[in-house]
């Protein structure tokens, strides 16, 4: 039966490939635009595909590197045997190539699909919006079902769950630095054409004038698109990879175990309701496409609950893991339900940050930060809740079952993975569209169908990213379960008893001195990132000035004067190239220190302070960040004086200090959890051995 429900997965895998070239190609016959959108849109798509080539030539070189340190020394030193050390650095760059692939494959539809919503705005909504959402589901798809994949051959392959840590270690790392150099790159050029654009010159924000606005929606694509699928992509490796680990341990080694068996079931069913969740999504009469998006999330949830309780029942599965995995997806949605409460721009919080615009910058920042800390209690309690509720049900079934559990609630809460990277491409997919139709001058009719779509897609994507957060929590919750398996696993293979580790007491020295040190390792990690962000932007926002003031005509918008648009890109290429290893660098080294002076112990309270710290963080700066962005297009909807007023300036400053807050350190934190835990798991030998104390 094992060996049926992961061919099954192989299965349903290329069926999701199959939906995605069938979607990609539906996207592509619809009707092209004028020459002057399809120049636009190819400036972005050469932009977006060089950074992408650039960032990729680094990466490639850097996880060479790496893969030759794992080789030597993971699980254990080459000299002790060599078998188990190849397995893990090949498992690596596969997870590497896999990560880098779903990038690319977002990229390459995006800068298609933008350029045909903003051509199908001039017809209407209905159209314009199916070609931004089946844009992005083709990353959806492609995503997913290469994670799925991914996981089911090298499982099949290797036999051994510490090989997928390896994999997912692979995607993770490359996530981890994908995701900041996009960040990098976008924030950048957004934050320095909103500054001088916008509140200098006041000149709308996609006026083709400025010489920053193609790099601007270039960063759309390398930020939103490319990063933010490789970071979904290693969450939901990550997700499977720790609960397969438990459930092989529990399974005593089999690979036909029904904890295994359980695993690749969900996550198969999971990508299946992903699959008709993306056929359901349409605008009904209502025409509100932040109805439509989140209706076909809701469709999604109901399936999988459904099906895989029909799996359960069948397969004779514990029930008890099917309600652990179902507490999972439940408080997912109800993390995303919060997160719109508190950035949608027909809720409370963002009419009163753009209310407290009229009174000044320092007032939009005070209330937004307010605001984006009180954001962060649901999101905590609905993790907490889920880890304690998985972990209290899973619990009477047996030594271990509790952690997994935790896990397969991680995996519940992922099973939509493919749905949720949908809306979130589709987010930066409108917004570029956004562009095109201004740049292009296709009209205000037009203009008004695709700011409808970019506030839905702003507004999704606060709840895909406050979502991907608290998927990454679990996640890594129950990355720190399968850590301790590790090290009592590595632990009687040396003699030292069964079980080594059975919890992490923090008034323990050891563990509280990894638990202040991890605790402070997401706080450096976001500034560097948004230093890297703060320099970018202060060259970039000097380019800009000498265009304007050197290349005569380009102010008043002379027929005929073109920006220097490949000057800015170049600047933000730069800059984000240069900025994007120290950061997540700096993580993993932090991570090897602890270990080497301080041992298991040590590491333990590392993960336990990263987590909770880098939780913290992340929900409040994704959520601030959306606050403020939200609060500035709700003042250009008309309100408080509307574009041009003292409250639009205001909000146009929140959304500057916002914008690195929400696209670039917070979704990279939840990397950078997952990336610390998965080398604590594949060090934890080593750790084991080698520690100064």
């Amino acid at each position: 039966m094992g060996m049926v429900i992961r061919l099954v997965a192989i299965a349903v895998s290329v069926l999701s490939f199959g939906v995605a070239l069938w979607l990609y190609t539906w996207v592509k016959a619809q009707p092209k635009g004028s020459q002057k959108v399809e120049t636009i849109g190819e400036y972005i798509r050469k932009g977006a595909n060089t950074f992408l080539r650039r960032e990729y030539v680094i990466l490639a070189r850097f996880a060479g590197i790496i893969a030759i340190l794992i080789l030597l020394f993971i699980p254990t030193p080459i000299w002790k045997g060599a078998s188990d050390n190849i397995i893990m650095a090949v498992s690596f760059l596969v997870g590497t190539c896999f990560s880098a692939l779903a990038g690319r494959v977002g990229i390459q539809v995006a800068t298609i699909a933008n350029r045909k919503a903003a051509i199908a705005a001039q017809t209407g909504i209905k159209t314009a919006f199916l070609a931004g959402f089946r844009g992005g589901a083709v990353m959806g798809m492609a995503v997913v079902g290469s994670s799925l994949l991914g996981v089911t051959l090298v499982f099949m392959l290797t036999k051994d769950a510490t090989a997928l840590l390896g994999f997912s270690f692979g995607a993770s790392s490359l996530a981890l630095f994908a995701k900041a150099g996009g960040g990098i790159f976008t924030k950048t050029a957004d934050i320095s054409a909103d500054l001088v654009g916008k509140v200098e010159l006041g000149i709308p924000e996609d006026d083709p004038r400025n010489p920053a606005v193609i790099a601007d929606n270039v960063g759309d694509n390398v930020g939103d698109v490319a990063g933010m699928g490789a970071d979904l992509f290693d969450s939901n490796v990550a997700s499977m990879a720790a609960a397969l680990v438990m459930a092989l341990s529990l399974d005593g080694g089999t690979i036909n175990g029904k904890n295994v068996m359980t695993v690749f079931c969900y996550a198969t069913i999971g990508l299946l309701s992903s699959i008709i969740g993306v056929g359901t999504a349409r605008m009904g009469k209502r025409d509100n496409p932040t109805h439509a998006l989140n209706s076909s999330t809701y469709v999604t949830t109901g399936i999988f609950a459904v099906l895989t309780a029909i799996a359960t029942h069948f397969l004779q599965f514990e029930w008890r893991i099917w309600i652990a995995a179902t507490i999972g997806l439940l408080v997912g949605t109800i993390i995303g339900i919060a997160s719109d409460y508190f950035t949608n721009d027909s809720k409370h919080p963002v009419h009163y940050v753009s209310n407290a615009s009229k009174s000044g910058p320092a007032f939009t920042i005070l209330s937004g930060v307010s605001y984006g800390f009180l954001s962060v209690l649901p999101a905590m309690a609905g993790i907490a809740v889920a880890s304690l509720a998985a972990y209290l049900i899973c619990d009477p079934l047996g030594p271990g079952y509790a952690m997994y559990g935790i896990s397969m609630s991680a995996v519940g809460m992922l099973s939509i993975v493919g749905m949720i990277i949908s809306n979130d491409a589709y987010g930066p997919i409108v917004d570029n569209a956004r562009g095109l139709v201004e740049m292009a001058s296709l009209g205000e009719e037009a203009l008004d169908i695709t700011d409808a779509l970019d506030s839905a897609g702003n507004t999704v994507k606060a709840v895909t990213k406050g979502f991907a957060i608290a998927a990454a929590g679990l996640t890594v919750i129950a990355l720190l379960g399968a850590f301790t398996t590790e090290v009592n696993e590595a632990a009687m293979r040396m003699g030292k008893g069964p079980q080594f580790i059975q919890g992490f007491d923090i008034m323990t020295p050891k563990v509280f001195f990894g638990l202040l040190v991890g605790a402070a390792i997401p706080a450096v990690f976001s500034a560097m990132l948004m230093l890297g962000v703060d320099r970018n932007a202060q060259r970039m926002v000097s380019e800009i000035h000498r265009q304007f003031n050197t290349i005569v005509g380009l102010k008043e918008g002379r027929e005929g004067v073109i920006p220097e648009y490949d000057k800015c890109i170049d600047i933000a290429t730069v800059g984000a190239l240069k900025e994007l290893i120290p950061a997540g660098l700096m993580a993993i080294i932090a991570t090897l220190l602890v270990g080497f002076i301080g041992g298991v112990q040590a590491i333990g309270g590392f993960l336990a302070g990263n987590i909770v710290s880098g939780l913290l963080l992340a929900l409040f700066m994704s959520n601030a960040g959306g606050l403020w962005d939200n609060s500035k297009k709700y003042i250009e909807s008309g309100k408080h004086g509307g574009r041009g007023s003292d409250a639009h300036k205001a909000a146009v400053v929140g959304d500057t200090v916002g914008d690195p807050f929400k696209d670039t350190a917070g979704p990279s934190i939840n990397t950078q959890i997952t990336v610390v835990s998965l080398i604590a798991s594949l060090m934890s030998t080593v750790f084991l051995t080698v520690s100064l104390f």
